[in-house]
């Protein structure tokens, strides 16, 4: 499963345009990251891409935005420190929960508290975060084995490493960069694709 992360600032070209190529060009799903707006501006931005998604069957995940979550009924992708503040009546409203994790101990709290699967990272050096080191293969081996859910790997995610991360006992990896500036969206599925 490969699950597209956006970032605007990264984007080339037009915002909705790169949605609507990644939607059409086979995203397994699209987790609207986002995190710098407000929730007004989050709120609208969701919904014209949860048109453009909708329009090719590509499932739309929310980032953080628990306001919009319950407004618009969509699956969202929290970090452990929100996860761990929701009352059990807040989880039960939400249709489904994701968690970003960063140790197996908080893969297992996460899997407790609902969540339907995991976004664990980062694996290999990226540039998102330059000063932090990477977990590596050995704890996406562990976050694995430690839950029953699916495990998506994030972070300096390639096409060559795929096979790396999905021996490691992940379902699917997180892909931000490439898809937001790669200049030609199918092409780049298409070498994605051969390797999964």
């Amino acid at each position: 499963m490969m699950i597209c992360v956006t970032n605007r600032k990264l984007c080339r070209g037009d915002f909705l345009e790169r949605i609507k190529q990644l939607a059409a060009g086979g995203a397994d799903a699209i987790l609207l990251r986002e995190k710098d707006l407000s929730v007004p501006e989050y709120a609208a931005l969701a919904k014209q891409c949860l048109a453009i998604c909708q329009a090719y069957h590509t499932p739309l995940w929310l980032n953080s935005f628990r306001e919009v979550v319950g407004a618009l009924q969509l699956p969202v992708q929290l970090p452990m420190p929100i996860l761990r503040t929701l009352t059990k009546s807040q989880r039960a409203r939400l249709p489904a929960i994701g968690a970003s994790v960063h140790s197996p101990e908080e893969a297992v709290l996460a899997e407790k508290l609902g969540a339907s699967w995991l976004i664990a990272g980062h694996i290999f050096a990226t540039a998102c975060k330059p000063d932090l080191p990477p977990r590596g293969l050995d704890f996406l081996r562990n976050v694995c084995s430690s839950v029953s859910i699916p495990v998506y790997a994030i972070g300096g995610i390639t096409p060559e490493r795929l096979p790396a991360i999905t021996q490691a006992g992940a379902a699917g990896c997180c892909v931000m960069s490439q898809m937001m500036q790669c200049p030609d969206v199918p092409a780049e599925f298409q070498n994605w694709r051969k390797r999964i």
